[in-house]
Parts: C-alpha cells; structure tokens; sequence
C-alpha cells in the first residue's frame, strides 16, 4: 500500500515538473539575456542554445527544448509585427489610393457632364442654323463680337511683372489655372495606355488632348511628407535628366507666407537635328486652406506682362503653361501627388520630320511627369531602408553616377558654343559631324584636370550623327545593341590613332578597336524602382589595342546605363550609355559619355488612344473592341519612325588631332552601317497584320516549323501542345509564339553543345535575347553542371523514344541570369520526310531566381 503510494507521489510530481516546463516564466532578467542572444542570432543552433545555458546562470533552471521553444516564439511575435505593419502600410496606401481614384472618377464624370453639355449646345447651334434663314441674327451675332472685343473688361489688365503686387497677381492667376489642370477638367485628358493604378505601381497617368502644347498629368502615392517632397521636386535638375541648368533670379516672399521665385531654365535638344530650348518662368510656392502644398510655375512672356528677354545662343525660347505639383498630406503618413507638365515647345522651329518629338504628350509624360514620380519613389524607397547597398556605395551615389552619364551624353549630343565646343571641317560628306574641345575642364570639371594638365593632351573629340529608323521598336534595338556589343563594335580602329590614345584610359569608348575578339559580362550594379533604367559594369575580357599587344592584353571596364528597354513603355525613348573606368572606378572619376539613344517619332493624334479601351490593367490588350491579346504587339505602332543619335567621345593628344578625327568618323560610320544591318535584321516582319518571328538562314519557314514542333510532340507523348481552333495558314504559328512556356529548338548533335536555332517569345524572354542572337547561344551554355548531366544520361532515349521529361532545374540566361524551371521536355522534331531535324526544349513555369 505504501509502495503504491509513493508511486502515485512520484507521478504527480513528475506531472507537476511537465506543466511547470510547458508554462515557464521567465524573469526579466531572463528576458533580457535571451533578447540579446536573439539580436545576434535569431535563430541558434542546438550547440549555441547549450551554450547559453552554460555561459548564463540565470538561465540554467531552463530547459534547453524550452530555449529552443522561446526563439520559435520569439521569431513568430516578430514575424507577426512586420506583417501587422506591412498590412497597415498596405492599408493606409489602398486608403489613399481609394480616395484617389474615387476623386478621379468625379473629375471624369464632371468631364462626361460637360462634355454631353457641350454636345447639347452644339446640335442645337446646328438645328438652329439649319432653320434660320434671316440675315439679322447673324448681323447682331457679329455686332455684339464686335462689342465684345471693344469692351476692355474682356481684356485681360496689363500687369507689372516688375512689382512685387503685379508678380503676385500673375501667381494666382497661375495658380488658378494650375488647380483646373490638376484636379478638373480644364484639359481634355486621355489615360495612357498601359498605366495600372495601385498603391504600389507608378501611379494614373494621363495625356492631353486636341489642346494647346503637349500636356501631360500624374497622381500617384508616396511615403514621404509634403515638405520633403517639395523640396525633391523643386530641385529639377536632380531627376529631369533633359534639364541642363535651373538659375533662380530672385525669391520674393508674399504676404500670404509663399513665396515667388523667377527662374531661368535651360533644356538639352535630345539629337542633333534641333536646337536645345530654354525657359523664362516664375515658380509660386503656396499652402492651401485643407493643408495641401501648392507649387505652380509657368512662363513669363509678353502675353502675361513679365520679362521676356532675347534666347540665349543656340536655344530656342519655349513656353511653360501653368504647370505644377499639388502635393497633399495623407492619413498615417505619406503625401498624395499630383503633377501636371504642360509645355509648348515651339514645334515649328524644328524640321517637319521631328515635330512629332515636340507635339507628343506621352514623350512628355515619360521624360517629365512620370520620371518626377520614380524619382520621388526612389528617394523614399532609400529612406525607408528597402533598397539596399550595392559593392559598398550607397544608392544616393549610384543615382549621382547615372546621372553624371546621361549628363555627359546630353553635353556630346548638344555640344554648346559657352562649353568650349567647336564643329571642324568635313571631308565633304555630312552624315558624321565632328567637334573638339580644347578646355573640356569646363563641363567635366575638377575631375578632369589632372588629363588635362599632361603636356601631350590636347582636349576632346565627339563624332556624333543622327538617322531615322524604320519599322524598329526602340526598346528591341537598344536590348541588342546591349546584349550583343560585338555586333557593332568589333570594328578595325586605326591602329597608328589607338596607339596614341593608350596613355589614357578614358580615351577610347569603343569596346574593341582593334579585329581581336573580346567577351564582354555585364555585371549588374543597381536598378530603379520600375525597373526602367539600369547601371550596370561591362567588363571587357582580353582587351588589346593591337595584335602586338596580345600578350600584355588587359581587361577593360565601362560604366553603364540602359533604359527603355521595356517595350511596355508607349512612348518611351531608349538608350545606351557608357563610359571607359579604371579598375578602382572612383566616385569622383571622370567621364567621357557615349552610346546611343533611340526616341520614337508619335504623331500628335491620339484618336488611337481614344478609340481603345481605357481598361488600365490590360495595357496589352486589343481585341475587336480595341484590346490586344496578351503577348502580341500593337502592330499599328510598327509603320511608326524612330529617331537614332549616336555621340561618340575620345581624348586626342596635341600632334594627332587630325589623324584622331578621321578615324573617329570613320568607326561612327562603321556603328551606323552596323544600326543599320541590324536594324533590317530585327524588324518584325508581318504575317496576317501580326508580328511574327523571321526564320533563320538555312532553316524552314516559320510557318512550317511550328507545324513540325506540334505534330512531333503530339507523335512522340500522345498529347496536344495546345489545342487550336484551326490547323490552317499561320494558326500554329500564332498559338506556338504566344505559348506561356519557353519552347527552344536547337540542332541535334551527339553532345550537349547545340546551337538554338528558334524559340517562341517566352523563351526569347526566358533567354534574355532576340531571334537574330539565338543562334550564338549553345545548349550547354545555358544548362548547369546537374543539367547537363540529366541531358546527357536521356539523350539516348530521346533518340530512341523520342522523347523524355526532364526534373526541376536550373538554367542561365544570355545575360548571366539564372532561370528555374519546374520541369522540362524535350523531343525530336521530324521534317515531312519522318527525318530528324532538330532537338526541341520546352520549360514549364520558369522564373528569374
């Protein structure tokens, strides 16, 4: 009986020690240790738990399962709280994003309103004049405009823009005008095509329409406050990458705590073709009664009674109609924005083939309005910590970098007069010009003036040129000129001339001047928040000047920047732009910018935009009703002109000036002979009014193909690779093109090392590259170490079989990118005559990792 009770003791106890170590209590003092192991580590290993214990006597009466219980615990609740606050920030955003759109949504039926008025109005003027046969109506019509315009109250007074009271009377008036563009219907604005409103996307874009000048309007959210933000938009010059310079004359304060600024501004021409433009304005900066912080600019021209004095030299005078930002706090936190540019940029003094450059709202819209918005999503962004440190420098940095190319380039493009540019003589023809600079200290600054102090150097040289492009997607132009350099650039420079320019390392922009093959790795560096701009560092592998100089052969670097390559941009101009680095690339160092860039010539009309859906989610849409189809390209915008400039810059010493010229315009001829071939090459062809790939030399027609790849892999697995409506003319192709998966062909030899031959658009996506430069990819190239192996142990039976499911693997794109695939398939393709013509891949669910 005892025995039985001791033993009923002992398992109470033992119950009692369960609960107690599955409910401990720890001690602040417990606490607090613990906290500062989770800081270092949030996550230890069993050995690190143990020797907490042992390092800790306060923590010796715990079990180390419930130490390990207490960094579960622990990483939950702060899992928990980042998600509790991301969901509030995610809720706070869609709040103002809500009150955003519902208030868009009253301005776009205030405009419906106004415009069934007006409809109204007009088929009653209409019936009016039909029925009206008398001439006294119009007699008293014309008396009373007569007397309209005598009456000097429907004359606007002329101000005294030289008083303060007179500058302030022309601020309201901007003001006014600046508040009806913003959040009313004072312009007929048009959504662009392909702008999804979110909180987390750029934000609702819009256009003008049949008005005045080009136009163009954006709201959008952002985590900073109104003052931070004004501060960021004020400060042009940092984010408008056209912008050359902005002087502020005076700063005025008014009596109603604002403040006028008179500014004069300057604009590079963006080619060769047209003159750079400059701006006379005054910027009034005000609060509202609801908070909300104003800040309105337009020009001062005769018209509105301010000082108009004479353009500067080499620019054209352009007009700023009331423009702006009307910045408002948000709930929580965050300002709502809304912008509006509206400029007239004096299209009639440019020649009639570039006017479409200057009446084009939605150029304006991508390089004025939307880049103020990534600009300011940048900045915060960076405050709040999302984007990280890349190779040591800080993001502030490597935007100052970008911004120091693009620069760089827009100074090669315009060469001015007051920077110490000079145009020297032709050899007659005028497709390449040439400039020097004898002081290039001037607008490359202190950087430069260690080159310059060299007893042998002797200044600059930019050879530049410009040229229409047809039928040519600016952004696929750009991808290639970046993916495949060797196209353009493996060109014979003049080796007497290179030899010359080897004392500089900044002298040379080309990546290979002389026939000695070279690989080039782009190494990415940063990229903006949209992802529509990139730096990156292009290493040169074996760079050699002559080939005397294999043995010494040298890497050689460039610094980088790539943008428009999205062809979802409507709009949106394309470049590339690099500049020769040393080895220990220095904030500081100089730069001596070249590249290309590649704008599209719109027409003014935007009947187009009207005519088609206003569905914002589906920028890729055109049906019968004006949508298009996911993955087809708008076939409309391939009749359309583009406008290529190139501007190529090298460092000359004193005794080779002449010799240093001529080979320079000789190797820009060679570039744009190379834009050229290439620009034939990759034009989308058309078939049944829709873009389609060109086959290759020595392959089938591309209609053909597909036709081979479906009904093979329907013979070999027994299954449809998709099932379409009609097995006739281009159908297959069309299906096979726009297939979801990455479908690759390459030629079948015994090893691994095929060459692709074709892939449909995602595997071009997947590859990262174009139809022409498909061929200069090897399967094994793209396949890792596990890849090849799985390849090569199945080659067999897909020989046999025909053909054979590959695991989840990993592959790397052209450009170095790695790419994950749930699964693969491959299988032989048969020609009409049941013979073997070429190994097909098919990647299902690949993703960038």
């Amino acid at each position: 009986m005892a025995h039985c009770m001791h033993r009923e003791s002992n398992s109470k106890q033992q119950q009692q020690q369960m609960d107690a170590g599955k409910y401990v209590r720890y001690t602040p003092e417990q606490v607090e240790a613990l906290e500062r192991v989770y800081s270092e580590c949030p996550k230890p290993s069993s050995l690190r738990r143990q020797q907490l214990i042992r390092e800790c006597p306060i923590l010796a009466n715990i079990e180390p399962k419930q130490i390990k219980v207490w960094f579960q615990n622990r990483r939950c609740r702060e899992k928990q709280r980042k998600e509790a606050s991301r969901l509030q920030t995610v809720n706070r955003k869609l709040t103002a994003m809500n009150k955003l759109l519902m208030e868009e949504n009253d301005r776009l039926q205030k405009q419906v309103s106004h415009l069934v008025y007006d409809n109204g109005c007009m088929r009653q003027q209409l019936h009016t004049v039909s029925t009206t046969t008398t001439d006294t109506s119009c007699e008293s019509v014309v008396v009373s405009g007569q007397k309209q315009q005598q009456n000097p109250t429907f004359q606007h007074p002329q101000r005294d823009a030289n008083s303060p009271a007179g500058l302030l009377a022309i601020a309201e008036e901007t003001l006014a005008e600046f508040l009806g563009k913003a959040t009313g219907t004072a312009v007929n604005w048009v959504q662009m095509i392909g702008m999804k409103p979110g909180p987390d996307s750029i934000g609702i874009v819009a256009v003008s329409r049949n008005s005045s000048g080009v136009a163009a309007r954006a709201c959008g959210l952002v985590s900073l406050e109104p003052m931070k933000v004004a501060e960021i938009l004020k400060d042009r010059p940092a984010w408008y990458r056209d912008c050359r310079c902005l002087d502020v004359a005076s700063i005025i304060p008014t009596g109603n705590g604002g403040t006028i600024e008179l500014i004069y501004m300057q604009t590079y021409a963006p080619t060769t073709l047209a003159s750079a433009r400059d701006f006379w304005t005054l910027r009034y900066t005000t609060s509202l009664e609801d908070g909300s912080l104003v800040i309105c600019e337009r020009s001062l021209t005769s018209s509105t009674g301010g000082p108009n004095g004479p353009p500067a030299a080499c620019f054209v005078r352009a007009e700023m109609l009331p423009s702006g930002y009307l910045i408002r706090p948000c709930e929580g936190g965050g300002s709502i924005i809304h912008i509006v540019d509206h400029i007239d940029l004096d299209a009639w003094s440019v020649p009639e083939v570039l006017r479409p450059l200057y009446e084009s709202s939605k150029i304006l819209a991508q390089q004025m309005t939307m880049a103020a918005l990534r600009h300011i999503r940048q900045i915060a962004q960076e405050t709040n910590g999302e984007i990280q440190c890349t190779g040591g420098r800080q993001p502030a940095v490597l935007r100052a970098l970008s911004q120091r190319l693009c620069r760089g380039f827009n100074d090669a493009v315009n060469g001015f007069v007051d920077d110490g540019w000079s145009i020297v003589g032709s050899d007659g023809g005028e497709d390449v010009t040439i400039a020097i600079n004898l002081s290039p200290s001037k607008f490359l600054g202190s950087q430069f003036n260690t080159l310059c102090m060299l007893p042998t150097f002797g200044g600059v040289l930019c050879a530049r040129a410009s040229m229409l492009l047809q039928n040519v997607p600016p952004a696929l132009l750009v991808r290639f000129l970046r993916e495949h350099r060797s196209e353009w650039a493996d060109y014979g420079v003049d080796v007497y001339s290179a030899a010359s320019l080897k004392a500089s390392p900044y002298a040379v922009p080309c990546a290979k001047p002389g026939a000695i093959p070279s690989n080039h790795v782009i190494l990415p560096l940063a990229q903006t928040v949209e992802h529509e701009e990139y730096l990156e560092v292009v290493r040169l592998e074996g760079h050699a000047f002559s080939p005397e100089d294999i043995a010494l052969s040298r890497d050689m670097y460039l610094l980088q920047l790539c943008s428009g390559i999205d062809e979802t941009n409507t709009g949106a101009c394309a470049q590339l732009v690099f500049a020769p680095i040393d080895e220990s690339f220095g904030d500081d160092a100089p730069m001596l910018p070249s590249g290309f860039r590649v704008i599209p010539l719109d027409p003014k009309s935007d009947e187009a935009a009207a005519t088609r859906t206003l569905d914002l989610a589906s920028a890729l849409e055109v049906r019968h009703n004006g949508g298009r189809p996911p993955g087809e390209v708008d076939t409309s915008n391939q009749n359309l002109r583009s406008v290529l400039t190139i501007a190529f810059q090298f460092t000359f010493e004193n005794h080779y000036q002449d010799s240093v010229a001529t080979m320079a315009r000789q190797y820009v001829r060679s570039i744009v002979a190379s834009v050229q071939r290439v620009a034939m090459a990759i034009a989308p062809s058309r078939l049944s009014s829709h873009m389609v790939p060109k086959p290759l030399p020595g392959s089938p027609e591309a209609v053909t193909l597909a036709r081979w790849i479906c009904r093979s892999y329907r013979a070999h697995t027994g299954g449809e690779l998709f099932r379409a409506d009609s097995q006739a003319g281009d159908a297959v192709l069309k299906h096979l093109w726009h297939h979801a998966d990455a479908i690759m062909c390459c030629s079948i030899k015994t090893n691994a090392s095929a060459v692709f031959t074709f892939a449909n658009q995602a595997g071009l996506d997947m590859m990262e590259t174009t139809l022409v430069a498909l061929q200069d990819i090897m399967l094994e190239k793209i396949l890792d170490e596990a890849g090849r192996k799985i390849l090569l142990s199945e080659f067999s039976k897909i020989m046999h079989q025909g053909f054979a499911y590959l695991p989840t693997g990993v592959c790397v794109s052209s450009m170095g990118r790695s790419v994950s695939y749930e699964q693969a398939v491959a299988w032989k393709v048969l020609n009409d005559d049941d013979f073997n013509h070429c190994l097909a891949f098919m990647f299902m669910n690949w993703s960038f990792v």
